[in-house]
């Protein structure tokens, strides 16, 4: 039995309100966030859920939603505009993320500078890591004030490094992160240098990323381009040429309108694809992380550990046996 378009409006409610209900639920009870650990994917989506930005976007779709609804009685036109609406800043604001990355690369880049000349003060690295971390950059403070509380907390330093990690989640923090581990661990000499080649290391890679998001600057624009247009040939069809979009009324049009919306939506996912960067993968290994084994006799290989010590330096669990206090 074919579907009406009642029927599809019906279930297009149902839905909604189904959704509504557990959004309401997530707003009303909120997630308790843990001082001493780095937030979860739940819990960064509730308070994503709880921005006012996001609130106001939500509230926005929904109005065009409804607007849409009301002056076509499309279920499938009003769910794609107002999809449209609530990811305009995803599908457009990868010049902010990308910003956003820059910033938190260069607040690296400040703080191992920071780091290494405290440490050139003939300060040791327990003393240097909470010297540096109250007077360190917005973007990466808050975790670093996390670190110093797990220390004080006597958790020993190369975990609440690696718990660090977890937290920023970038690779070129994670490069850094290392190099303090393997100091921690092996208690060599010469970190200041390290340091120093880090942090130019990290100039040259704040120069780059600066020229790529010049470059992708003109993709994002076409993008944009591309976009208006589909839709203002969308409305100039609805509004002038009714007799042309009027077999989309029916149940079975709505649904070919929904595969063409989708299409849509794919070509634009393609798109804000090529006109954003996706960042370097993390690569310290963390609990939920597998370590294959010709990686570790890899690592073992370059640093000259044993393999229960390259397991160790590679993961955040502790070894089974004879492991040092």
């Amino acid at each position: 039995m074919t579907p009406t378009l009642d029927g599809l409006l019906a279930a297009l409610i149902s839905a909604g309100f189904a959704c509504g209900l557990v959004l309401l639920a997530v707003f009303v009870r909120g997630v308790t966030a843990h001082p001493a650990r780095p937030p979860s994917r739940l819990e960064l989506l509730a308070q994503a859920l709880r921005s006012p930005t996001l609130t106001s976007h939500v509230a926005a779709a929904v109005v065009v939603g409804i607007v849409t609804l009301a002056l076509t009685r499309w279920p499938a036109a009003a769910v794609g505009i107002a999809a449209l609406v609530l990811f305009w800043p995803w599908m457009f604001g990868g010049a902010k993320v990308e910003q956003a990355q820059i910033v938190r690369l260069e607040a690296l880049v400040m703080w191992t500078e920071s780091l290494r000349d405290t440490i050139y003060a003939r300060a040791s690295l327990e003393q240097a890591i909470p010297a540096t971390a109250e007077t360190a950059p917005a973007p990466i403070r808050p975790a670093l004030m996390r670190l110093i509380g797990l220390v004080r907390a006597r958790v020993p330093l190369d975990r609440a490094l690696l718990s660090l990690s977890a937290e920023l989640k970038d690779a070129s923090a994670d490069k850094v992160i290392g190099s303090l581990i393997l100091n921690v661990r092996q208690r060599g000499t010469g970190l200041a240098a390290v340091l120093t080649s880090l942090a130019s290391a990290g100039r040259a890679e704040l120069d780059q990323r600066r020229r790529i998001m010049a470059g992708r600057a003109s993709m994002r624009r076409s993008v944009r381009i591309v976009v208006i247009i589909t839709i203002t040939f969308a409305l100039f069809l609805v509004i002038f040429s009714r007799s042309y979009v009027a077999p989309y009324a029916s149940a079975g049009g709505q649904v070919a309108l929904a595969v063409v919306l989708g299409l849509f939506a794919l070509s634009f996912m393609w798109m804000r694809k090529l006109a954003g960067g996706e960042p370097a993968t993390p690569f310290l290994a963390q609990d939920t992380t597998p370590i294959a084994d010709a990686d570790l006799r890899v690592v073992a290989h370059l640093t000259g550990l044993s393999a229960d010590d390259a397991q160790e330096l590679t993961s955040n669990r502790p070894r089974s046996t004879g492991a040092r206090r």
